[in-house]
């Protein structure tokens, strides 16, 4: 583990509010937000949006870029992506405020490293740019496909530390602690896999998407004591879309909520 961490932070003025007080050193100086000196980004300007590319000297000098992104400036940040995809050396990491899997997921596509959510944990924040340090996870510059997908592939065994079904046993098992870089590597090793069998194309990817479904509901509905209804608020997902889930894999809430609190004499 470094002994401290530095990490820029590129903003627009519709998330000062919430983030300015992160601003400084935290968790006893080992972990330093900086704003981006110079950088006054703003949501409606082209040249704002090319901000992010045009500092990746400037963040050089950093672990990691840390950009806030709600409602209001989801797509600047997604435009500022797109134009520093390939030119970064540095990881970004989002801090997210009420965003959908789906602008998540969009953004991975872009170039995102890795995100954190709001309220700001900077406990999670400082091990997520850990990870993505040691992991070497973050490409500035994408491979060609074909080397893109073996090394991937490579990366995710490598990660896991384990090799055929067991990997995707360990992934399961800690899948709400997992990276989207590592999800991503995961899928690939999965299709890359699958494509060496006889299976097609519609039948890998429908096991595929089951086990992830399975092990995510799991986890959720583990993480938080089988209470459904806080499990899907987390996962984004309206609860009577995150009970169909429960229902189609056959996944029973109600042990969670054993485990979780025992029962004693006397308690209503």
């Amino acid at each position: 583990m470094r002994e401290r961490l530095d990490c820029a932070v590129l903003s627009t003025p519709c998330c000062f509010d919430w983030l300015g007080p992160w601003l400084g050193p935290h968790a006893a100086g080992k972990l330093q937000l900086h704003p981006l000196d110079g950088c006054n980004a703003t949501v409606d300007s082209v040249e704002s949006a090319r901000l992010l590319a045009a500092s990746s000297m400037r963040l050089r000098r950093y672990d990691a870029c840390l950009i806030p992104v709600n409602e209001s400036n989801l797509a600047w940040a997604r435009t500022s992506l797109s134009m520093a995809k390939g030119a970064l050396h540095t990881p970004v990491v989002a801090l997210v405020r009420n965003l959908k899997a789906a602008a998540l997921d969009d953004l991975h596509t872009l170039g995102l490293a890795d995100f954190v959510r709001d309220p700001l944990c900077i406990e999670e924040l400082r091990a997520r740019i850990e990870r993505l340090l040691d992991g070497n996870r973050y490409l500035a510059s994408p491979p060609a496909a074909t080397s893109s997908i073996s090394e991937n592939r490579a990366n995710y065994t490598r990660m896991a530390g384990l090799a055929g079904p067991l990997t995707q046993e360990a992934l399961c098992a800690t899948i709400l602690d997992r990276s989207g870089t590592e999800l991503e590597a995961f899928a690939i090793a999965s299709a890359s896999r699958c494509a060496t069998t006889r299976e097609s194309f519609r039948a890998a990817k429908s096991q595929v998407i089951e086990r992830f479904e399975r092990a995510y509901i799991t986890a959720a509905l583990g993480r938080h004591s089988g209470n459904i209804a806080m499990a899907a608020r987390a996962a984004q997902k309206h609860r009577r879309a995150f009970w169909a889930l429960m229902r189609k894999h056959d996944i029973d809430a109600a042990p969670f909520r054993a485990e979780a609190v025992p029962n004693h004499p006397g308690d209503g």
